[in-house]
């Protein structure tokens, strides 16, 4: 028999220090590894108690009842994997390595024992998010409308147990009624907090189904049913109850603004955890300020309730637009989905040959004939199935009315004197620019003066454009800027060599010399006339 034991720190003081961002995204890495069936069982094993302090033994024999459920694949609860399994989660940050003094028969025994495993602090809210979006279902969230009275009678009452407090406070600061008014103060506070917490996300969830659902094109005639309750009913009912105890809670907002100082001295961290802790929400200035613009509009911020009013608007418009598009006479009713929804259960109840036959009587592509264009590429594409090749976009007009037929009628172009005065003034800068930038390389002397970079851009498209004209090496090119009269020719000349410095560099021209000619100034009207 071994017995050992392993004197060292509380895990909380073995606990690495805490990571910064990219390190906290490490610990969702577990959810897209390749054994992530395994890795959920584990971190649902270690977050399914309090302070849970397990071996790779236990966690083992834990496994293997998920494999007989064929939960996690064969060969997962071998104690060698496990090993693996819970080490890469250590390196990834969700559990860290303790150990505890243990009795075993052999050395293996007593190193699959005496190190244990507990689950972080941050891994332990991950595992619990993912536990939840998990178990949410794909249908609308019901919004806790309830709460919004509940918020405004605790903003209330709030405001009575903070008065209660300043006044136990004055007669005796540490005296039980003091004490007790500072813990009746603290329960509410929590509670509202907790309260608008659970509104904001239930609001949050059941707006972010509705943008999924409304902005779909083809809606079939019951759901454009069911939605329109949706949105006459119960957002209406939403809407109107948040207006209607908005004021109330603004006022009350207000009111605990001018003694919030007050109040967070009276919420105070407790002294036996500390400072350095993660304190409930409405104990920082910054949590109230962030209720209060939940509610309360500000300068260039709406508030959270004008979003929704928004949001509800722009909701309803495409719901009205949905139903306009299924009720009018300019095509099917409601369009191609039906039928592209029985041609695809077709498909998906056929075997391969006749999937073939399908596909060639629904689309008349048949095999040896091509209707479309000869694609960009050399080489065929017959090693592709269909289904995992190249998709081709359909528009509106053909899914809902079989044709490519133009609807409606063309914009009326609108009259903008800001936006076209702005693009004047853009283009006026652009011209003095160019001008100046000519009239310093008409000036300079190549080789000897450094050119800015404007400069050297126009000289590098005037000596483009000069290449260009020469036929070989040995001919002589030249461009003209027609604008500012700024010549520039190419002179082949064994053994000279022609320097330009500028900014970005040296451009070195061999066996040409290059000559420019003209002043590169703007001729006027009369001078080009004549």
């Amino acid at each position: 028999m071994l017995r050992a034991g392993i004197a060292g720190t509380p895990a909380a003081a073995r606990a690495p220090e805490q990571p910064g961002d990219d390190g906290r995204l490490q610990l969702f890495a577990y959810l897209q590894a390749q054994e992530h069936r395994t890795y959920l069982a584990i971190m649902r094993l270690f977050t399914s108690t309090l302070l849970a302090d397990l071996s790779a033994g236990e966690v083992a024999a834990a496994l293997a009842a998920a494999e007989r459920e064929v939960r996690v694949a064969p060969g997962e609860s071998d104690v060698d994997t496990v090993i693996d399994r819970l080490k890469q989660l250590v390196r990834w940050g969700n559990l860290v390595v303790g150990r505890r003094e243990t009795i075993a028969s052999s050395i293996a025994e007593f190193q699959h024992g005496s190190v244990r495993y507990q689950v972080s602090k941050l891994a332990v809210r991950v595992q619990r998010d993912v536990d939840a979006l998990l178990h949410v279902p794909e249908g609308a969230r019901e919004v806790s409308r309830e709460l919004l009275p509940a918020i405004d009678r605790g903003l209330a009452a709030i405001g009575t147990a903070l008065s209660d407090a300043l006044t136990a406070e004055s007669r005796d600061p540490n005296g039980k009624a003091a004490r007790q008014a500072r813990e009746r103060l603290a329960e509410q506070v929590t509670t509202v907090f907790l309260q608008h917490a659970e509104l904001a996300a239930t609001v949050r969830d059941f707006y972010a189904y509705l943008g999924q659902v409304v902005t779909r094109h083809q809606l079939a005639p019951d759901e454009i049913s069911g939605f329109r309750n949706l949105l006459v009913e119960y957002i209406q009912m939403v809407v109107e109850d948040v207006l209607r105890h908005t004021e109330t809670i603004a006022n009350s907002l207000a009111g605990l603004a001018e003694a919030r100082s007050e109040l967070l001295r009276l919420l105070g961290p407790a002294d036996q955890l500390g400072t350095d802790v993660e304190r409930a929400r409405g104990r920082a200035a910054a949590d109230w300020q962030e209720l209060t613009d939940w509610f309360v509009d500000a300068p260039g911020r709406p508030s959270q309730v004008a979003a929704l009013r928004e949001a509800t608007a722009r909701a309803i418009g495409s719901l009205l637009a949905s139903v306009k598009r299924a009720t009018s006479g300019g095509g099917l009713v409601p369009g191609r989905r039906g039928e592209l929804l029985k041609l695809a259960k077709w498909f998906d109840d056929s075997d391969e040959r006749t999937s073939h036959q399908l596909y060639a009587a629904a689309f008349g592509l048949h095999s040896a004939r091509h209707l479309q264009p000869a694609p960009d590429y050399d080489t065929d594409n017959d090693k592709v199935p269909w289904r995992d090749g190249p998709v081709q976009d359909v528009t509106v007009s053909v899914r809902s009315r079989g044709d490519r037929g133009a609807r409606g009628r063309t914009s009326r172009v609108l009259d903008d004197p800001m936006t076209e005065e702005t693009l004047l003034q853009e283009a006026r800068e652009a011209d003095q620019q160019r001008s100046a930038a000519v009239a310093e390389l008409a000036g300079a002397r190549i080789g000897e003066q450094r050119l800015s970079p404007e400069a050297l851009s126009v000289l590098c498209e005037l000596l483009t454009l000069a290449m260009a004209q020469r036929d070989g090496s040995d001919d002589v090119g030249s461009a003209l800027d027609p604008v500012h009269r700024l010549r520039v020719t190419v002179r082949p000349e064994p053994g000279r060599e022609t320097r330009i410095s500028s900014a970005a560099g040296e451009l070195t021209l061999r066996d040409t010399a290059l000559e420019l000619a003209g002043d590169g100034t703007v001729p006027n009207s009369e001078g080009a006339t004549r």
